[in-house]
């Protein structure tokens, strides 16, 4: 069965396109997708985020924000924030998926290896009653010059290689 990864940040131009074309280079076989939570639908990526993109050598996709809805929620396996925020909104306004939504940062460190399946490994995780940490932010480089979009695709891409072994 092809596990389906969402990931999310807050206007889906930065942080999860990058997540979701680093995952989706590094295991073309799941099914990934990005979206923000409180994103204006349509928007291209920027040229700083392209210029994070080469840095870490990987192909910025064609992408046009979205922003998460419940078919999105539903749909997915697991639904990863870049920060604690994400996972906020999602316990929010979308609480019967909050035990499936979890910080990358906090997922790369507590999810056990496979198998078993995914799902059995973020139920033992208790993800809906997990308090959410600073330290689980991946700071958005929004605002910010190239310099900031490309450390944050470089924590990305860090994390995330941690994570395609996980998944």
């Amino acid at each position: 069965m092809t596990v389906t990864v969402l990931f999310l940040c807050t206007g889906n131009a930065a942080r999860s396109v990058m997540a979701a074309a680093t995952l989706g280079e590094l295991r073309p076989e799941l099914r990934i997708e990005s979206a923000g939570t409180l994103s204006v639908d349509g928007l291209p990526i920027s040229w700083r985020t392209r210029a994070a993109f080469d840095d870490i050598g990987i192909q910025y996709p064609k992408h046009a924000s979205k922003q998460a809805v419940r078919a999105h929620l539903h749909d997915s396996d697991v639904i990863i924030g870049l920060a604690p925020e994400h996972i906020e909104w999602v316990r929010r306004e979308h609480p019967d998926v909050a035990d499936r939504t979890v910080t990358l940062k906090r997922l790369v460190r507590a999810l056990a290896p496979p198998p078993p399946a995914i799902e059995e490994r973020l139920r033992s995780l208790h993800l809906e009653a997990v308090a959410l940490e600073p330290w689980e932010e991946v700071v958005d480089p929004g605002g910010g010059e190239v310099p900031e979009f490309v450390a944050a695709a470089r924590e990305i891409h860090a994390l995330v290689q941690q994570l395609a072994v996980l998944l």
